[in-house]
């Protein structure tokens, strides 16, 4: 299950509408072993395509290093699908080189509605997960008791 707070998805989902009709893309970052996503990073599309999506590979060696240096790891890699659902495309299946790491996926397709979905794909399988966004980490459910999270 992908726990996220509302901000972190509100602010790919603004990415997704402001690159429309282009697809989006970026990562939610956080400290390294966590699974929690701290902060958005949005990142320039290389290709500029309704259809398919390439980190700039300046940008991306840029941001990995920032986070090797900060100790961080790609919580979640995201981008939008501009007029398919939000199910991982063959390519995107092909490309998924973060095997910790969510893959949330935003369909704009429908300007009024926003389809969310969140992935982890691992040597080309694919199995979706649910979402679960919560305001603050701090009392987001962590299990069966459902006892508050200290972190």
């Amino acid at each position: 299950m992908l726990v996220i707070r509302n901000d972190l998805v509100e602010a790919m989902i603004a990415h997704a509408r402001a690159d429309h009709p282009d697809e989006a893309c970026g990562i939610l970052v956080g400290p390294e072993g966590s699974d929690r996503a701290e902060r958005h990073v949005p990142m320039a599309n290389a290709e500029r395509s309704p259809t398919f999506y390439r980190f700039d590979s300046m940008e991306q060696l840029r941001v990995w290093r920032e986070m090797d240096s900060r100790d961080e790891a790609p919580v979640v890699v995201y981008h939008s699908h501009t007029a398919t659902e939000a199910y991982p495309s063959r390519t995107d299946i092909n490309l998924a080189g973060e095997p910790d790491a969510h893959y949330v996926l935003v369909s704009t397709r429908a300007p009024e509605t926003i389809e969310l979905r969140s992935y982890r794909i691992v040597d080309g399988v694919v199995t979706e997960e649910p979402v679960d966004v919560v305001e603050s980490y701090r009392f987001a459910h962590t299990g069966p008791d459902d006892v508050p999270d200290r972190a």
